[in-house]
């Protein structure tokens, strides 16, 4: 009987987990004995660390070509529930009809749900750049603003959460801002963030930068305070102050998707699992996670996988190819990225590049947002539908950051 690996999730980890894992089984010579499958509700990578971005295309790449040229079927739906003792996912397909799956090994790779705490207004009148459809909400929502009469409020743009997503949204906001409006429009942008100073969140070194971006970029900064209430004409802080606005952006953090919470064992303050050095989840037989569900040691030094793609594109990779491993005999490879970098971008002042944990400030300006363009644009999307190509680059130890 043919054993089968699931993959759940088709984003940066999850379609990486399949090719690595196509790839251990062909090395194997196992490939009418093992078959990979993904479930996801569709056959597309949504490019989700550019959705801050003005121009919205090309952000969710077709994979379906990609997935058949390796072998790998791919399942329209939504995996609902986990029985790990079975050995079982129950999928809701895309035609609304559930279906129980059987597996051999299966890899959690559902990414990261926005965190939306019970904060009065949050569901009703704000947006953000979490998803591809949200993003295309709030772009067309600042090209609408035009249609409405002149005010502070129409003029205004809050940025909730001044952290690396913040960052990136609110220093796009003047440009997109002035091109709806104009460019001789009465504008105010605001980023607002519990820390001590705009852009602490990612350190000491590159502080100092990003305030000098916020500034160039005509950005307003409002440390040591929260949104604690949206309405559809402005945001209540934490202070007790007022701002009135049409345009709140939602940026504050991320969660494991719902799915983590049903594999046993231990997870931590995102609701990741975590994982052993194999990137199995130690009290689930047979299961794998990765990505943004996964928290695994990166080095022997104590830190820990972000969730990022940078972190997706190797998890992905290390469980895809164990799971398929564990199968056909082939050894087993530790996940390890003991290499971390950072690459925001700072809207027109430029982006930032930094190195190391403690994130050491190496490029900026017009040479970081040249970094930061191919990454964007080249190092994170799929590669083309050849298999040989795809062999070439799927394996565990694959780097993702020379």
């Amino acid at each position: 009987m043919t054993q089968k690996i699931i993959i759940a999730g088709s984003g940066f980890a999850g379609l990486w987990a399949a090719l690595s894992a196509a790839r251990a089984v062909a090395l194997a010579e196992r490939e009418g004995d093992v078959e990979v499958v993904v479930v996801s509700p569709t056959p597309n990578v949504h490019i989700r660390p550019r959705l801050y971005e003005a121009v919205i295309e090309n952000m969710d790449p077709d994979i379906a070509p990609l997935l058949a040229a390796m072998g790998v079927p791919h399942v329209a739906g939504v995996v609902r529930t986990i029985d790990a003792e079975r050995k079982e996912v129950e999928v809701l397909g895309n035609d609304g009809a559930p279906v129980v799956l059987s597996y051999d090994r299966f890899v959690l790779a559902a990414g990261s749900t926005l965190f939306q705490p019970p904060v009065p207004g949050l569901a009703e009148h704000s947006f953000n750049v979490d998803q591809l459809d949200s993003a295309r909400r709030l772009d067309a929502h600042l090209k609408a603003l035009a249609d409405q009469p002149e005010s502070i409020a129409r003029n205004t743009v809050v940025v909730a959460g001044g952290g690396f997503t913040g960052l990136e949204t609110v220093t796009e906001m003047p440009t997109r801002l002035r091109a709806a409006l104009g460019e001789d429009a009465d504008i105010r942008v605001v980023v607002v963030d519990g820390a001590s100073a705009i852009g602490a969140e990612l350190g000491d070194a590159p502080l100092p930068h990003i305030q000098e971006a916020l500034a160039e970029c005509g950005v307003e900064g409002i440390p040591n305070t929260l949104v604690t209430a949206i309405d559809a004409e402005g945001v209540t802080l934490s202070t007790g102050a007022r701002i009135e606005t049409k345009t709140v952006v939602w940026t504050a953090g991320a969660r494991a998707n719902p799915l983590a919470a049903q594999i046993a064992g231990e997870h931590d303050r995102f609701g990741r699992v975590v994982a052993d050095r194999w990137l199995r989840a130690p009290s689930a037989d047979g299961v794998f996670v990765t990505g943004d569900v996964a928290a695994a040691a990166t080095d022997d030094l104590g830190n820990m996988s972000a969730m990022s793609c940078q972190h997706a594109l190797s998890l992905g990779r290390v469980a895809g190819h164990n799971a398929a491993a564990e199968l056909v005999g082939l050894p087993l490879h530790p996940y390890s990225q003991p290499k971390y970098v950072t690459c925001l971008d700072l809207g027109p002042w430029g982006a930032l590049f930094t190195e190391g944990w403690d994130r050491q400030v190496q490029l900026t300006r017009d040479v970081g947002k040249a970094v930061k363009r191919e990454i964007n644009t080249q190092w994170i999307y799929p590669p083309a539908a050849d298999r040989e190509a795809v062999m070439a680059v799927a394996n565990p130890d694959f780097v993702i950051v020379p």
